[in-house]
C-alpha cells in the first residue's frame, strides 16, 4: 500500500477515494495516523489478561460514517494542510516504514493495550491486516491503474470479516467483491443479491 501511494501522480490526491466524503489525500492522511497508532500500541505493553483477539477487536455498527465525527473532520483539515502531495507521500512512507519495522520486531505473543483492550501483538497486527486491506481498496476505488491489495491480504480479510459477521458469503463471490459489498463500499448487483439471499438484508456490515 505504501508503494501504491508513492506511485500515485500528484493530481490523484484530489480524486475521491472509496471512503465516503474523503479524497485520496484524506485517506492517505488517515493512513499516517493509523501507522502512528501501530507504533504507539506496539510500545504499550500490558500485564493484564487478554480481552480481545483480531476478530473481537472489531465491532459492527448499523450506520456508515457520515464524516461528521470530530476525528474525521480533523483528518480532512490536516490533509489539506499538507498542500504538496509529496509531503504526504513522504510522511506515510517514513511513519509507515517505521510501523512495519516495529511489527517485524514485535513478539507476537506480547500483550499490548489499545482503546481499553488488551490483545497479543500478533492479533493486534492481524486486525490491521483487515484495516489496511479495506483502505487499500478505498485507495484504488477510482484509480484503475493503481495496484490492488495482495491476494493474501484479501483472502485473510475476507476470512476475518466472515467471522466478525458470523456468516459466510457465497463461494461465487471473489474476495474483493465480498469486501466491497459486505462493507457497503458498493451495492450488490441483482445477481449478487439473489446469491446472497437473506444475507442481503443484513448488509452493510460497518466496522468500527
Amino acid at each position: 500500500m505504501r508503494a501504491a501511494v508513492a506511485e500515485l501522480p500528484d493530481a490523484d490526491f484530489a480524486e475521491p477515494s472509496g471512503c465516503r466524503g474523503w479524497l485520496i489525500r484524506d485517506l492517505v492522511c488517515h493512513l499516517v495516523i493509523d501507522a502512528q497508532d501501530v507504533l504507539i500500541t506496539l510500545v504499550t505493553p500490558s500485564s493484564a489478561a487478554v480481552t480481545h483477539d483480531a476478530v473481537s477487536y472489531w465491532a459492527l455498527s448499523a450506520e456508515p460514517p457520515t464524516g461528521e465525527d470530530p476525528l474525521d473532520a480533523l483528518i480532512v483539515r490536516l490533509a489539506a494542510a499538507y498542500e504538496d502531495p509529496a509531503l504526504l507521500k513522504f510522511h506515510l512512507d517514513d511513519v509507515g516504514a517505521a510501523a512495519g519495522r516495529a511489527a517485524d520486531l514485535a513478539d507476537p505473543a506480547m500483550r499490548v493495550a489499545t482503546q481499553d483492550m488488551v490483545l497479543t501483538a500478533g492479533d493486534y497486527l492481524s486486525a490491521y491486516v483487515l484495516e489496511w486491506t479495506l483502505h487499500h481498496l478505498d485507495l484504488v476505488a477510482h484509480l484503475p491503474a493503481a495496484p490492488p491489495p495482495p491476494p493474501e491480504g484479501l483472502s485473510r480479510t475476507r476470512e476475518m470479516l466472515e467471522k466478525i459477521a458470523g456468516t459466510a458469503f457465497p463461494a461465487s463471490f471473489s474476495d474483493t467483491d465480498v469486501l466491497l459489498v459486505a462493507t457497503g463500499r458498493r451495492s450488490p448487483t441483482d445477481a449478487e443479491r439473489d446469491a446472497l439471499g437473506e444475507l442481503a438484508a443484513r448488509l452493510p456490515f460497518v466496522l468500527g
